[in-house]
């Protein structure tokens, strides 16, 4: 599905030209919680850097999601603590651990699959083949930079009740409740009189909007385990996780 409407080349090639959100992508917009009124905007927040690449004159006009991404992340944020400071009288330390949870890159990025972001995400053409519509990195990105676009078109309330709708399920699951691994990982060690856990990249791979991390996670006279994933934190996520099963 195409995001936008091109004259004379399909969107995500060098040198489309963008002149608006297709009938589909503004009503999954809509139909997502999303008011639209300014259509850049929300071009905006759909278009990954990859389009702008080699648009030459055009390079100093072209728009992508990165600002709104910067600006969406902040407001997540703050609407996530005002929930979780609402519906909770758990201490500080609790509160931080779910949110981080609840904001991370992953959490925004399976949220953008749940309501259909991937179709709707305009990259270049090497942006495409290499996977990126499905790309974590690129998908937690997009998701921050929608909720940035809704509180530039509407304010922080109206952005805060799409963030409240979208991540109700998340609200309602366990993300962030129980201990993270790698901070269990920790407790593990020192409880058991033994080194601090060691991470390190044992290897990278993919460009850099669709890169695989394998983060190596050892413990000297204990032994190590390893997890891949599209970002470095993840990675080392799930190297604690596999640690903990294999000798927690």
């Amino acid at each position: 599905m195409q995001a936008f409407g091109p004259t004379g080349s399909a969107p995500g090639c060098d040198g489309a030209v963008v002149i608006g959100l297709s009938p589909e992508t503004r009503q999954w917009l809509e139909q997502t919680g999303f008011t639209v009124r300014d259509e850049k905007v929300w071009i905006a927040a759909l278009t990954h850097g990859s389009v702008n690449s080699g648009n030459g004159a055009r390079k100093a006009e072209a728009r992508d999601y990165q600002r709104l991404e910067f600006l969406g992340d902040r407001v997540l944020g703050l609407a996530v603590a005002n929930w979780l400071y609402a519906a909770s009288d758990k201490p500080e330390g609790q509160l931080s651990q779910r949110l981080n949870a609840l904001v991370s890159g992953e959490t925004c990025a399976r949220i953008a699959r749940a309501i259909g972001a991937p179709d709707h995400i305009v990259l270049g053409k090497q942006a495409r083949e290499d996977g990126g519509a499905d790309s974590t990195n690129i998908l937690g990105d997009v998701m921050e930079a929608l909720i940035g676009a809704a509180f530039l078109e509407h304010g922080f309330q109206t952005a805060r009740e799409v963030v409240y709708s979208l991540w109700a399920e998340e609200f309602a699951g366990e993300v962030g409740r129980a201990k993270h691994p790698k901070s269990a990982l920790q407790e593990w060690a020192a409880g058991n009189r033994r080194a601090m856990p060691h991470y390190e990249i044992t290897d990278r791979s993919g460009p850099d909007h669709a890169a695989r991390f394998t983060v190596k996670v050892s413990i000297a006279s204990v032994g190590s385990a390893q997890a891949t994933a599209t970002s470095k934190g993840e990675a080392e996520r799930l190297a604690a996780q596999a640690f903990l099963e294999e000798y927690g």
